[in-house]
């Protein structure tokens, strides 16, 4: 049974998918701008929506700070800048094959 973690590091616009210790997937990312930057910290994944509508692209992994998520975009030009209001924006067929991996409670953690 796999031990998903999540490691953000915002400087580098990427989000590392762990088994472990070991890295098994990397994705670049956007992340919150200067007014609105993304939280650093631990979190843990507390709910999954396919589909959130809006410019949350095609799935929602809620984390378990109040109001921000990872998350597609409807924006994938955005990716690889800091544009966003705090969430982790993903290309939607990257957030898709995060979110049919990681579980419910798996750790995220937030990192300059």
């Amino acid at each position: 049974m796999p031990k998903y973690r999540i490691i953000v590091d915002l400087s580098d616009f990427r989000l590392h998918l762990l088994d472990g210790d070991r890295v098994i997937r990397t994705y670049p990312i956007a992340v919150g701008k200067m007014a609105t930057q993304t939280p650093r910290g631990n979190y843990t994944i507390v709910n999954k929506q396919p589909n959130p509508g809006g410019p949350y692209g095609s799935y929602w992994l809620g984390l378990s700070k109040p109001h921000y998520g990872i998350h597609g975009t409807n924006d994938p030009s955005s990716i690889g800048r800091a544009v966003s209001r705090g969430c982790i924006r993903m290309y939607n067929e990257d957030v898709n094959q995060l979110a049919s991996l990681v579980p419910i409670h798996t750790q995220v953690t937030i990192r300059p």
